[in-house]
């Protein structure tokens, strides 16, 4: 069984569920969305876009961007249509089944490499987070913006807490890898690229936004300043 059919047998009934359930655990998503600098007509693609959630956040947020999302689950892909169906947003979004490592712009009939991609809560999901993280790198273009949500180590939490949390998720298949935030610093130092990394309280969740070189310092854009709220 590949990862695409290994997803859609996961989803295959928590999808009519997933947003209501995963809000009270998936933290720091709209804090993540709101701080992306997205401006009219850039490109944005979502690696693991699931019901489309949080490319509908955005598209209210920024109507002349272009949207993208990408996930291995047809299942899950479904739902997302369905929910975008009859909406503002159905012709602003283009939905695309595929894996992490095989996606570019190319994918979408896009001329150019993306302006910004999304991984939330995706990474702790793939085996191969770091090859994903790589070739995301590679699809976009100088200056372009990756912004990555998922879980964090707990270092600062009670530990019955994050054991009870490691062995919930691990009902889901999703295996947090502490070494996420170490792996985004030696990109960015491997690159010379610009990183900004937070921890949401007690190290649970850690929302990162690594900016690409590639054009002169003087013409590139700050960082966002990361959010200070929680999205429950």
């Amino acid at each position: 069984m590949d990862a695409a059919q290994k997803m859609d047998q996961q989803y295959r009934y928590q999808r009519y569920v997933y947003d209501l359930s995963r809000k009270y655990y998936l933290l720091g998503r709209d804090a993540l969305l709101a701080d992306i600098p997205l401006q009219p007509g850039e490109t944005l693609l979502e690696i693991g876009c699931g019901t489309g959630r949080n490319l509908t956040k955005l598209a209210y947020r920024h109507p002349h961007a272009k949207l993208y999302g990408m996930d291995a689950s047809a299942m899950m892909l479904d739902t997302a249509r369905d929910n975008l169906r009859n909406t503002l947003y159905a012709q602003q979004i283009t939905l695309q089944q595929g894996l992490a490592g095989q996606v570019d712009h190319t994918t979408f009939g896009l001329e150019k490499p993306f302006d910004h991609l999304v991984f939330s809560y995706v990474l702790s999901m793939i085996p191969g987070w770091q090859d994903a993280l790589e070739h995301a790198l590679s699809i976009l273009k100088p200056g372009g913006c990756l912004h990555v949500v998922d879980f964090s180590d707990q270092q600062t939490m009670p530990a019955w807490f994050r054991k009870l949390l490691l062995r919930w998720l691990d009902w889901f298949n999703v295996h947090p890898d502490p070494a996420v935030p170490a792996y985004l610093e030696q990109m960015a130092a491997r690159h010379h690229d610009q990183l900004r990394i937070r921890h949401l309280s007690g190290r649970y969740a850690m929302l990162a936004h690594y900016q690409k070189g590639g054009i002169p310092n003087d013409h590139q854009p700050e960082l966002p300043q990361i959010s200070q709220y929680l999205d429950f």
